[in-house]
């Protein structure tokens, strides 16, 4: 009925942008051919990243994307083969990986499969080398209290160094918890919520969120977030980090 009448909870702004499944448009592209690719977040919004889930067939392959673009990529069905560096590897569900900007790679549905991807043009910095790819899988991965509070815990999916210009964590709230305050800064992110729902504060507009809701949070909107319901709340959030605002 909400499709018939032409109804959706997508709200795109000036400063953010909730996009849900019921919007969703399907398009291809070269280095993903055979599948079908969703772009959720581009610059086309304002946003100096790309989100965009692929949904791979059985044998499907994925190549490196465009000079100077990294990769961030997180499996959410079915399994995948990553080679890279002259190794591979075997990726399940929530298992992802890091790849840095001009490295040859080639990601393998084993079976149909999907993930998202996050993808932006590296900015160096003097005097440090360039992030080595990285593979990790989330179980693996310490939660720590988000600034002391138990009803958040955090999960950093990439190493700490100066030679990462972004941060990509998991951000798990038991029902009832809520950021502790409405922040505002001059990083963006990319958020898709993985489990559960709640209501997201956005610049002056409160949204209803629920699994598989991504958004994009521009510079500087304000945004605030607060779990609903009797199961955990939990997303995969993107931010660019580490670089001078002039910069980044």
């Amino acid at each position: 009925m909400r499709q018939k009448l032409g109804e959706t909870r997508t709200s795109v702004r000036d400063r953010h942008a909730l996009v849900c499944p019921d919007s969703h448009e399907r398009t291809t592209l070269p280095n993903w051919p055979g599948s079908e690719v969703i772009f959720v977040i581009t610059p086309q919004t304002g946003a100096r990243f790309t989100e965009f889930f692929v949904d791979l067939p059985a044998e499907a392959v994925g190549r490196e994307p465009l000079i100077g673009i990294q990769r961030f990529f997180f499996v959410l069905s079915g399994n995948v083969s990553l080679s890279v560096d002259g190794k591979t590897h075997q990726l399940g569900v929530e298992g992802y990986a890091f790849l840095p900007s001009d490295r040859p790679h080639e990601i393998r549905a084993l079976e149909k499969s999907r993930i998202v991807v996050l993808e932006k043009r590296y900015i160096e910095l003097a005097d440090e080398g360039r992030p080595e790819p990285f593979v990790g899988r989330v179980g693996s991965v310490a939660r720590s209290p988000m600034k002391g509070d138990d009803m958040i815990m955090l999960q950093k999916l990439l190493p700490a160094g100066n030679a990462f210009d972004c941060e990509v964590n998991i951000m798990d709230f038991a029902p009832g918890g809520s950021l502790p305050y409405v922040e505002t800064h001059f990083m963006e992110h990319g958020l898709l919520l993985l489990n559960g729902g709640g209501v997201y504060r956005l610049d002056n507009s409160w949204y209803p969120v629920e699994a598989g809701d991504v958004i994009w949070m521009g510079p500087f909107a304000a945004q605030w977030f607060g779990a609903l319901g009797r199961t955990n709340a939990r997303y995969l959030i993107y931010k660019n980090w580490n670089r001078d605002p002039h910069v980044s």
